[in-house]
């Protein structure tokens, strides 16, 4: 059994990577001083979306990654958060860089929100690996916002050992779109029987770009269950994730091991 104490830093991040830097760093310390030995930061943390992501990208070995490596090894923990950093074919990669002792992945956002009229697309490329990685006796399978309408990646996250799933977000708000959120992270824990770790932008009132969050992180059992969840506004979700949980709830509805089936689809004429 591990019992791994982890945070949600819920920022609300600006255009400035040396700003979000420093943001971030003092969510992290203040989680750690607070119990956390994982912490989560949100999607676009080194600048927010609406900023020129590509003249604000950085490779994985630039200042900003390097602030939060420091951070990490500094306080002896792990730091999830999320960046931009240079495509090959001239737009960025929306990454997720999870850092700390033993512990060095990176996740390419594989689903990009073309949705709601945005263009992620436009700008980003995807990427096309699921990343599971290990700390402190426990698998951890990474993830971002829009992936969250795909279930399939979660249930292979699950098949791949993943017990607990972290998804940085910067969850445009919208009609509808609190309750999707809540829905999604509550599913996608589901489905892939695992702990599920949200963590999104704080809301703040438009200016001059749509909205690029709604807060509502979240922490979610294996099967579904919201066991705790934040407001809107900037905060630090805590909580514990027992994989003796995980293997319980495998044990007890065992859908990961069922073999996944090639369902043929029937013309059905038009009559």
């Amino acid at each position: 059994m591990t019992v791994l104490r982890v945070a949600a830093a819920q920022l609300g991040t600006g255009r400035d990577p040396v700003a979000n830097l420093r943001l971030a760093t003092d969510a992290v310390r203040r989680a750690a001083d607070a119990g956390a030995e994982l912490i989560a930061l949100p999607e676009a943390t080194l600048a927010c979306f609406g900023s020129d992501l590509r003249a604000v990208a950085e490779p994985l070995d630039g200042p900003f990654a390097t602030g939060l490596r420091k951070v990490a090894a500094d306080l002896g923990v792990v730091v999830v958060a999320g960046l931009f950093e240079p495509a090959a074919d001239g737009r960025v990669h929306n990454t997720l860089l999870a850092t700390g002792p033993g512990v060095e992945a990176s996740y390419r956002k594989i689903h990009l929100y073309d949705a709601f009229g945005s263009r992620e697309s436009d700008l980003v490329a995807p990427g096309n690996e699921i990343v599971p990685f290990d700390f402190g006796g426990a698998v951890i399978g990474l993830s971002t916002c829009y992936d969250l309408r795909f279930a399939d990646q979660f249930s292979a996250l699950g098949r791949a050992g993943a017990e607990l799933v972290v998804v940085p977000a910067s969850w445009g708000a919208g009609p509808g779109k609190e309750d999707q959120w809540d829905l999604l992270t509550r599913a996608r824990a589901a489905d892939a029987q695992a702990w599920l770790l949200a963590c999104g932008q704080a809301y703040a009132p438009p200016s001059g770009t749509d909205p690029l969050g709604i807060g509502r992180s979240a922490l979610i059992t294996p099967t579904g269950h919201a066991v705790a969840r934040l407001s809107a506004s900037a905060d630090l979700l805590l909580g514990a994730v027992d994989t003796e949980v995980v293997a319980a709830v495998r044990s007890a509805v065992p859908i990961l091991a069922v073999p996944i089936l090639a369902v043929p689809i029937l013309a059905v004429p038009i009559l």
